[in-house]
């Protein structure tokens, strides 16, 4: 199991709070830090902490607009580049924007075709509706969810699940294999129109199914990645509660998988949720 960025703090402290609460790779989010877009900074401290980097977030948030330049097709080059540097399977993107039609329009084919070419997974994660004065308005394109989209590679994020107010188990269960990898995480909300920021809760802390996806997962033999993703803004400069957090979700984790994994004995799979949480 790995984990992904710990903001405010920056790429250092990302690794060393990683290694710290004991897991076993890292997901990078491509920020303003500029240590998060270079290889030889982040090969120095995989190195260092003994942390393997598992996959690449695309810089596709408002903080990150002008990361990589404004093109989303030149982020998402520049993304699978750094991802095959550092020796990561994986590269994340959300969905477009409602305002950037043409990549909108072009983002299954976009996805199919570098995914194909690069040999790196290209995993759309699912956002939420935007509601403005009670209706959607519409803010991802073509879809906030992607699993309605003919893509190959999808990622959950259970904190998104629950601002769409719906269920990640049913989420997970529709995108069957097509399910690559997960941000772990738990949200509070349990309708579209809830007025909740996006929570990234410590699993168990909200009102998602999280121990249930895990079940259902290990059930199937899944074979991704599961990183935590939680908000620590709450914890401030005080990383010892951070990492007591971390730890909390990566206890979570294992205890869900284990316990299915014992149940149902499957062979060679003393992983069957990838271990590198």
């Amino acid at each position: 199991m790995g984990t992904t960025s710990v903001l405010p703090r920056r790429l250092h402290d990302a690794f060393r709070l990683a290694a710290d609460a004991g897991f076993d790779g890292i997901e990078i989010m491509i920020t303003s830090d500029r240590d998060t877009h270079d290889p030889r900074v982040i090969g120095a401290l995989s190195e260092r902490y003994r942390m393997p980097v598992l996959s690449i977030h695309a810089p596709v948030l408002f903080f990150s607009t002008f990361v990589f330049g404004r093109n989303p097709r030149v982020k998402l080059e520049r993304s699978i580049a750094l991802a095959r540097e550092g020796g990561a399977s994986t590269v994340v993107m959300h969905p477009p924007y409602r305002w950037q039609r043409r990549t909108a329009a072009g983002l299954v084919d976009m996805v199919a075709t570098l995914q194909a070419a690069s040999g790196i997974t290209i995993a759309v994660e699912n956002m939420f509706p935007v509601t403005v004065r009670g209706r959607d308005a519409q803010a991802y394109a073509p879809d906030w969810n992607p699993g309605n989209l003919d893509i190959a590679a999808l990622t959950l994020d259970l904190s998104h699940a629950a601002l769409a107010g719906v269920s990640a188990l049913d989420l997970a269960d529709l995108w069957g294999d097509r399910l690559r990898h997960v941000h772990l995480c738990d949200g509070s909300a349990t309708e579209p129109n809830a007025m909740v920021l996006d929570e990234h809760l410590v699993p168990g802390r909200g009102a998602q199914p999280v121990a249930e996806v895990l079940a259902l997962l290990t059930r199937q033999g899944f074979d991704g990645t599961i990183i935590a993703e939680i908000n620590s803004r709450a914890c401030g400069r005080n990383d010892e509660q951070r990492v007591d957090w971390l730890r909390e979700t990566l206890d979570f984790a294992r205890r869900h998988t284990q316990m299915w994994t014992d149940a149902a004995s499957p062979p060679d799979r003393a992983a069957a949720v990838d271990p590198t949480l």
